[in-house]
């Protein structure tokens, strides 16, 4: 059985939550932006082997999106964190 943390929560089951996806930041200046930018954020995805940072969601607890880092051959949960934005 698969475990994470919630921030909130703490550690519980991974099937009371819905994985989110790779975390990918939004592109600095949206307007400015150009389309195959737009392109590569909305449908590339980097799928890579080993520690990935991914968007969690705790559909069956507090409601909370968070993100974690983890291993995506072995499943192995590094850590999860809230969202905080870039200074």
């Amino acid at each position: 059985m698969l475990l994470l943390a919630c921030p909130h929560c703490g550690l519980r089951n991974v099937q009371e939550f819905r994985f989110g996806g790779e975390y990918n930041p939004r592109p600095p200046r949206p307007l400015e932006t150009p389309d195959v930018d737009w392109t590569d954020y909305l449908y590339m995805r980097a799928n890579k082997l080993g520690v990935q940072k991914e968007w969690w969601y705790h559909r069956a607890g507090c409601g909370c999106w968070f993100l974690a880092e983890r291993h995506t051959k072995t499943n192995e949960v590094l850590q999860t964190y809230r969202w905080q934005p870039a200074p």
